[in-house]
């Protein structure tokens, strides 16, 4: 009996021995991460500024190859600091200079498997994951990821704003999950998710600390392409909290895998969190792209630019060969760059005609981008054109047309699954478009996960309920304040957005007198081409704007940037209001959105403007009536502040030209 009771107590004492718990700080010591194993399983948990943000949270894969999740012994940590810069073009920031510390915290399994965790801390993100080594033995080179232990136990007074995963096979044509459902504002954190799958990455979280002060934590994940599965996160578990969800298995009609596979050795992609207890680190991080790096060389330099898409308002019936000449030559008229020409071209203006539809497009100094359907068996879409996209044959041989023809760009869409099969789609796309010169967009999709850095072709996906739903009804033409002042704080801070148009149009239809009213003034619309982030941007104006506009909102859009060096947050709370400053060469633009319907007066910091006379746009309020679009100059105090109003669904931008 004793010498059961002293080979217990060794066992004891050497499982504690082995314990480790591992510190990792941010370079300036607010943001801290520590990892520790318990009885076989691995936590970390997360304080900035001494306040908890996670309190522990499982860590940890179950595989093929074993369970990475329990009997886990630690083995080892190497720490070391990273600093890297590089530039860009196509994001919030020309320019990135990352810095970090790093810990690759290693664990052995009950086979004596190792699993490595690795963390990089900056001052406000947090980006891990995991790595799996072959066995020694040599006999796997590759393992199946089942799922993940991953958790994020946020304390139980956060409230969300979260949009759910869509059920598999579900909404048009059985074409979800696309990543278009509503968000809800300001919620509690037990609440259920609409369909019982969870919710779509990216997550925003906000944690009181006192009352009048709050944490807010964004969660996502990067660096997802042909390597792994997309990601959600689960419903909220008491004590657990959300958990790293993986596709529903019923997604493609149940083909393909809803688990990850990887040949050995393996590293999965990084989850990402960004913390701070302000918005301004959620709006303005570039995480997602700083731990990633690109897959391929660019082979051409991808213009930014502009383009007209009448499908919007004008729908179905305007793709046709009359039509796309009005569009481009309001494009032309307007400097823009570009034309978006939507489904159907195939058979309602005919392959035979797209040759002299760009060769007109090319006279008025105008580019094409065409729409195709990225199906094989995966959904009932019926727009064409249909199977081009699918499969290498099909592409390269289309593609091979659209280079010859002059064609820039295209726009993919309806893929409606997250599994490993269908994001090796999205990449195969790329990287074929990339070798015949096409700048691509995505459409019914997931969310980009660096992918602006990944693939150097890729420009924007929409993975949001957009603007066409503003024309399918009237109450998502009420609710487009709500939508576009959460955006900037959750989406749209992960990647660029589609959202699909800066619309002019006061009514919601091509004679601009039926149907439903737009609910936004022309200075809201106006600013979203600032505050809404893509390189390529939707303008959503027809050729009757032309003659309805004031000049000086014509003016505007003919000058509108669409590449940033720099942005600011300013001011702002999701779902109601956003200020954003945008900086491109030595312009900056400040831009404003209320979601609200009533007015919203601000006094705003804007030290680069400081005691000089700016161009203010804005709304002046009429006695009867919506706001009228105005322009005037402001002078800004000498101590950078200046006060401002936006009037109800109503916007505001201010820049400084020389």
């Amino acid at each position: 009996m004793r010498r059961c009771l002293l080979s217990l107590l060794t066992g004891i004492i050497a499982l504690t021995a082995q314990a480790k718990e591992t510190t990792i700080a941010s370079p300036d010591g607010k943001l801290v991460v520590t990892v520790s194993d318990q009885s076989g399983k691995v936590f970390y948990q997360v304080s900035y500024n001494g306040q908890q943000v996670l309190m522990p949270s499982a860590l940890g894969l179950h595989a093929d190859i074993g369970d990475f999740t329990k009997e886990l012994t630690f083995k080892e940590v190497k720490e070391n600091e990273i600093e890297r810069q590089y530039n860009m073009s196509r994001t919030k920031a020309s320019s990135s200079h990352y810095v970090a510390r790093q810990a690759d915290i290693t664990y052995t399994n009950a086979k004596g498997l190792p699993l490595t965790i690795t963390f990089c801390v900056s001052n406000n993100d947090i980006a891990f994951r995991y790595g799996l080594q072959p066995q020694e033995d040599g006999s796997r080179l590759s393992v199946i990821v089942y799922g993940e232990a991953t958790a994020f136990n946020l304390p139980a007074s956060t409230t969300t704003f979260l949009t759910p995963q869509s059920l598999p096979m579900a909404g048009w044509q059985r074409t979800k999950p696309s990543y278009e459902e509503d968000y809800k504002a300001d919620a509690p954190l037990t609440d259920r998710s609409a369909f019982g799958e969870g919710y779509t990455f990216p997550c925003l979280f906000k944690i009181p600390t006192t009352p009048d002060s709050n944490l807010w934590v964004l969660v996502s994940e990067t660096g997802v392409g042909s390597n792994y599965v997309a990601s959600h996160l689960s419903d909220y578990q008491t004590g657990q909290g959300f958990t790293v969800a993986f596709p529903n298995k019923g997604e493609m009609q149940g083909m393909g895998s809803a688990w990850a596979g990887m040949s050995l050795p393996a590293e999965t992609p990084w989850r990402t969190l960004t913390i701070g207890n302000s918005l301004k680190p959620i709006v303005e991080t570039t995480i997602m792209y700083d731990v990633v790096e690109p897959l391929y060389e660019p082979s051409q330099e991808y213009k930014p630019g502009r383009y007209t898409w009448s499908w919007l308002l004008w729908q179905d019936e305007s793709i046709n060969y009359d039509d796309q000449i009005k569009m481009i030559d309001l494009s032309a008229a307007m400097g823009f760059e570009y034309v978006l020409v939507d489904n159907w071209w195939d058979t309602r203006i005919g392959r035979d005609r797209i040759p002299q539809l760009v060769s007109y497009a090319k006279q008025k100094g105008v580019k094409l981008l065409l729409w195709y359907n990225s199906n094989g068996y995966v959904n009932d879409a019926p727009q064409t054109p249909r199977n081009c996209m699918n499969t290498a044959l099909a592409r390269n041989r289309e593609m091979a047309w659209l280079q010859q023809l002059g064609i820039v760009g295209i726009k993919v869409d309806f893929f409606g699954s997250d599994k490993q099969e269908t994001m090796k789609l999205y990449e195969d796309i790329l990287a074929d478009a990339n070798r015949y010169g096409l700048q691509v967009v995505f459409h019914g999709c997931t969310i980009p996960r660096g992918w602006e850095r990944m693939y150097p072709n890729y420009v924007s996906s929409e993975a949001v309920l957009a603007s066409e739903n503003i024309m399918f009804t009237e109450q998502h033409a009420k609710s487009e304040g709500f939508e576009l002042t959460m955006h900037p704080f959750a989406r749209n801070a992960v990647g660029a957005i589609d959202w699909g148009g800066i619309i002019m149009n006061h009514h919601i239809s091509r004679d601009n007198k039926s149907r439903h009213p737009r609910y936004t003034t022309d200075i809201f619309e106006l600013a979203t081409g600032i505050v809404l982030q893509t390189s390529v941007n939707c303008v959503a104006m027809y050729p009757n704007n032309l003659t309805e506009l004031p000049q000086f909102e014509l003016d505007f859009l003919r000058q509108l940037p669409t590449t940033w060096d720099e942005v600011q947050f300013l001011d702002g709370y999701p779902t109601q209001y956003v200020v954003l400053a945008r900086r491109t060469a030595d312009r900056w633009y400040v831009a404003g959105l209320n979601g609200t319907t009533k007015p919203k007066t601000l006094t705003l910091q804007l030290p680069m403007f400081a005691g000089k006379t700016v161009e203010y746009y804005y709304d002046e309020p009429q006695k009867k009536g919506n706001a009228r679009p105005a322009l005037k100059t402001l002078k800004v105090g000498k101590d950078g502040k200046a006060k401002v109003t936006m009037q109800p669904l109503g916007g505001l931008i201010i820049t400084y030209k020389e």
